[in-house]
């Protein structure tokens, strides 16, 4: 199914799917333009965002809806997420996961310390606050795919 940027319409959903999968809702709205997903009909069944931040692109709250987890479709969402920082001349790509270190290092990303990460990307709300001390903190650099 073809992947779509959010609109402001599909905010309640949004909100349901990152609150069910335990991931931070409280800047929804305000990031509500850098989410896209992949609806089933109307039903919004797997999503994700990236945050711009200067030369680079925080990818951030992939989720896919329980009965369709195991069909690839957080892969396709963070590959095209990806794919859209590298048409955007971004740099490099970090996320924060206390989950899913394993599933994005199958995706290229590597872990790195939290004291590497650029400034831009440190002064994100989710890097700020919402994600806790205890989440990975991961790159894929851009330049180098």
């Amino acid at each position: 199914s073809p992947i779509a940027r959010l609109q402001p319409a599909n905010l309640a959903q949004l909100e349901v799917l990152l609150r069910d999968n335990h991931l931070p809702t409280q800047d929804c709205a305000a990031q509500a333009q850098n989410f896209f997903g992949i609806f089933d009909g109307d039903e919004l069944i797997a999503a994700g965002g990236l945050e711009p931040a200067e030369d680079y692109a925080l990818l951030r709250s992939v989720v896919v809806k329980k009965q369709y987890r195991a069909s690839g479709l957080a892969r396709i969402i963070s590959e095209y997420l990806i794919d859209l920082a590298e048409a955007d001349d971004k740099k490099a790509v970090y996320l924060l996961t206390e989950t899913a270190e394993t599933y994005f290092e199958k995706l290229g990303f590597s872990r790195l310390e939290r004291t590497q990460v650029p400034l831009e990307i440190t002064l994100t709300r989710q890097f700020t606050s919402l994600c806790p001390d205890t989440a990975s903190c991961m790159v894929l650099t851009l330049s180098a795919r």
